[in-house]
């Protein structure tokens, strides 16, 4: 016999009319009842409705499970910023598979392992990778290869088949639209896989859950003060954390994507000039970029557009430039294991009256957290006690909450590594002020984000190894006005060795991808402790005054 209490709980219990599983496929759903008409996407001349969008996405996600996908199986894409790479965001999780958007900019060898490690079914594939996608197939030792969706694009030449391949509009074709979504029973299936630049060898697998993603969605409306029916340049890759998740945050407002396949600044102006674009995202370099453009790429803005950014804090003169012609910046940071950006440098009413200086002081700083993200912390790795907020003392950055990643896809070490202390670690070092505002002071784990592309300095110097005449090799961050960063190399050579630096960067061009190569390399003794430990801060102190 139950007792009341129990009776009581029992009527309370979730139920499909009180309870339904966060995810991003509704945001599509619902835009495209309310707005059917609204412009979804623009690309070049061409363009879709959301009514149309949603159509697509239906036979495409049917056309994926005639073709054979099962539930929680991987579903990759090597896309620019085109269309189909927005499609994808929606009709993979509708047929239930998990989204992987893989680095254009990433090298056979790096590709090939992401595909075997994340057991790619299908591919998605735009004809401009048809090269490297080959040499990457032909390194995976399984015999059974992906099948290859080629999604030809109006802005790019048709290419000739490579491989076993069916086109993106024959799985259209093929497809049909009444065919029931696979929606996720609980919102900690997993809905996304996305790879990290790999600090110690081969890339780890950050695996993303329905709710983070929608939660990551409806936060970054809320942080941006974002309105309805926003006009979004895509300058950002969406294969950065699924584009931060914003393919979901401007369809949930019922917005415009104004898609961008080269990213150029005679095309960013150009698109906002011609689609009153309001909001884009994107790396320092893209600042750099719109500030440093020929006159004649240069065209009035009909509004103010507000920029996001991450990666590495802008300089003061890059963000005091980049206001001056009309562009008002929001400074973000995060990781891949936090679905992108997770802390905002919230602005404050009482900082419009800074000097120039002191105001981009302020938009330098990392700041606090979303409001999906619950804890936001820096803290002593060892003792896991927090750092007084004094903005002098260094610890790691920790935060807590539900834009944090399930884990690394079979790696439960570097998993339980992560979330030691129920924290997930950084590996960032940073101080925190008084006023609750985190500052970034090192990175830990020796990453150098350059054009917001992070680069892993131990890859480097692996590499550098390679060449027989070096003895030793240390690779470190070098502050850049376009980049934000650029690997620094200082190499010691052994006795009776000579080279150069363009010999020792044409050697990395061999074996990295170009933009993994040291833009600088400088010969010398290098610095090391009494126990043989190379002093990076030394050398990070010389590249910063070369």
């Amino acid at each position: 016999m139950k007792t009341k209490k129990e009776q009581i709980s029992k009527a309370l219990e979730k139920n499909h009319a009180n309870f339904w599983a966060l995810t991003p496929i509704s945001f599509l759903i619902r835009t495209a009842n309310i707005w059917p008409d609204k412009i979804a996407w623009i690309h070049g001349k061409k363009q879709n409705t959301y009514k149309q969008l949603l159509s697509r996405c239906l036979k495409i996600a049917d056309g994926l499970r005639k073709q054979g996908l099962k539930k929680g199986d991987t579903v990759s894409a090597i896309l620019p910023n085109v269309p189909a790479m927005i499609e994808c965001h929606f009709a993979v999780m509708m047929a239930g598979g998990v989204l992987n958007t893989i680095n254009t900019r990433l090298d056979s060898e790096s590709i090939a392992f992401i595909l075997k490690h994340a057991k790619t079914k299908f591919l998605f594939l735009d004809p401009e990778f048809n090269t490297v996608i080959k040499e990457s197939l032909q390194k995976i030792t399984t015999k059974k290869h992906p099948l290859l969706i080629k999604c030809n694009d109006t802005e790019f030449i048709k290419s000739k088949k490579i491989l076993k391949e069916i086109t993106l509009e024959k799985l259209i074709k093929e497809g049909n639209e009444k065919a029931p979504i696979l929606w996720p029973k609980d919102e900690w299936e997993s809905c996304a896989l996305n790879y990290t630049s790999g600090t110690t060898g081969n890339p780890k697998g950050v695996v993303y859950h329905h709710r983070g993603a929608w939660l990551t969605s409806m936060s970054n409306q809320m942080v941006w003060s974002m309105q309805k029916h926003p006009i979004y340049l895509w300058t950002l890759p969406m294969f950065h954390c699924n584009g931060w998740c914003f393919p979901w945050t401007i369809t949930a407002l019922a917005g415009t994507h104004i898609c961008l396949r080269k990213v150029e600044a005679k095309h960013i102006y150009s698109a906002i000039n011609k689609h009153n674009v309001t909001h884009f995202c994107g790396a320092p370099i893209i600042l750099s970029m719109i500030i440093n453009a020929k006159k004649v790429e240069v065209k009035k803005l009909n509004n103010i557009v507000k920029i996001m950014t991450a990666a590495a804090a802008p300089p003061p003169a890059i963000l005091a430039g980049i206001e001056k012609k009309g562009f008002d910046v929001t400074h973000v940071y995060g990781l891949t294991e936090v679905y992108g950006p997770a802390v905002i440098c919230e602005w404050k009413e009482e900082w419009n009256n800074l000097k120039t200086e002191k105001k981009s002081q302020k938009k330098a700083r990392q700041g606090v957290q979303y409001p999906s993200l619950e804890e936001l912390s820096i803290r002593d790795p060892k003792t896991m006690k927090a750092t007084p907020k004094n903005g002098k003392t260094i610890g790691e950055v920790m935060m807590r909450g539900n834009m944090v990643m399930k884990g690394y896809y079979k790696n439960n070490k570097a998993t339980q590594e992560s979330f030691s202390g129920n924290w997930f670690h950084t590996g960032d070092l940073g101080v925190m002020h008084p006023d609750g505002y985190i500052e970034l002071k090192d990175r830990s784990k020796d990453i150098i984000i350059s054009g917001g592309e992070n680069i892993s300095s131990i890859e480097i110097e692996e590499t550098l190894y390679k060449n027989k005449k070096i003895l030793t090799a240390a690779v470190v961050a070098k502050p850049d006005a376009k980049w934000g960063e650029t690997p620094c190399a200082f190499v010691e050579l052994k006795n009776n060795s000579t080279s150069t630096e363009s010999e020792i960067i044409h050697f990395c061009k061999k074996h990295l991808a170009n933009f993994k190569c040291p833009k600088k390399v400088i010969f010398q003794i290098i610095p090391k402790t009494s126990t043989g430990k190379i002093q990076k801060f030394l050398l990070r102190n010389i590249a910063k005054e070369i």
